[in-house]
C-alpha cells in the first residue's frame, strides 16, 4: 500500500482528536501540530440534548407550574476507549511511516492526549478548544470530564493498558451562538447534519424553498467556500428574506 494511501486509511479509521484555535470574530480553524489518534476506537459514544426552561415560583397549594422556553443548552459528547502499550495492537499511523508494529508506552499516549485536551495554555489562558473527528461525527468541543482506569500492569507496575473515559461539552463558534440564540423569529434557526450528496443549493431549497441563499448561509458559517461541506458536519440555516 503507498505510503499516502495508507495515511489517509488510517486518518478515516482513527478517532481524531485535534487542538483548534479560534480568532478574535469566533472563527474556529485546527491546529495541525496538536492532534492525538486513538489506537483503539471507541465501541459507542453517547450524544445528549437538552433544553433549558425557566419556572416560575408556584404557591403554597399550587400543583404545576409555568415552564417557558429559554433555549437549548449545548449538546454534550461522552465515549471511552482503550489506550494498550503491549504492543499486541498496532499502530496504523506508525507503520504507515516505518515505526513498525505497536504504539508507544500507555503514559507517552496519555501525555499526548492530554496535550491536545486536558493541558493549560498558557497565550489562552485556558484548556483547548478541539475537534472530534470520527466516522460522521465532526464536532468541536471542551473537555469537562476525563478519567483514566489503569486495567494492565507490567511485572514492574508499568501501566500496560488504560481505559480512557471523555466528557465533552459542546464549543460553538460567535456565528453559531448568534444563530443558534435567534429563536424569536417565527421561522426558526434550522440545524442539519450535512449527509453524503447533500450540497448547500440543495439544503437551502430544501430549508426555504429557495436555493439561492446559499450564499448567505455559508457566509453565516464561516465556510470559505460554499462547496465545502463533509458528511457529518453540522450547519445553521438562520431566519432569511
Amino acid at each position: 500500500m503507498p505510503l499516502a494511501t495508507a495515511l489517509l486509511s488510517a486518518a478515516k479509521e482513527q478517532l481524531t482528536i485535534t487542538a483548534c484555535t479560534v480568532s478574535s470574530s469566533g472563527k474556529i480553524s485546527n491546529d495541525s501540530s496538536k492532534v492525538f489518534k486513538a489506537l483503539l476506537n471507541p465501541e459507542n459514544y453517547q450524544r445528549k440534548y437538552e433544553i433549558v426552561y425557566s419556572k416560575s415560583n408556584k404557591s403554597f397549594g399550587e400543583v404545576g407550574s409555568d415552564q417557558k422556553f429559554e433555549g437549548y443548552a449545548p449538546e454534550v459528547y461522552n465515549f471511552s476507549f482503550t489506550v494498550d502499550g503491549t504492543g499486541v495492537v498496532s499502530d496504523p499511523m506508525s507503520e504507515a511511516i516505518g515505526f513498525g508494529m505497536g504504539g508507544s508506552s500507555v503514559t507517552k499516549q496519555l501525555d499526548q492526549l492530554n496535550s491536545v485536551i486536558y493541558d493549560y495554555s498558557g497565550s489562552k489562558h485556558e484548556p483547548n478548544v478541539v475537534e472530534l473527528l470520527w466516522g460522521t461525527l465532526i464536532v468541536n468541543g471542551r473537555l469537562e470530564e476525563q478519567n483514566v482506569e489503569y486495567t494492565l500492569f507490567s511485572p514492574t507496575g508499568e501501566p500496560l493498558r488504560a481505559k480512557v473515559t471523555l466528557k465533552f461539552g459542546e464549543f460553538l463558534s460567535k456565528s453559531e451562538e448568534k444563530l443558534r440564540a435567534n429563536r424569536s423569529s417565527p421561522d426558526l434557526t434550522h440545524a442539519i447534519e450535512v449527509k453524503a450528496g447533500d450540497t448547500l443549493p440543495l439544503l437551502c431549497e430544501t430549508v426555504y424553498n429557495d436555493s439561492a441563499y446559499y450564499l448567505a448561509v455559508a457566509e453565516a458559517n464561516d465556510l470559505d467556500h460554499f462547496r465545502n461541506i463533509r458528511p457529518g458536519q453540522k450547519l445553521f440555516f438562520p431566519p432569511l428574506g
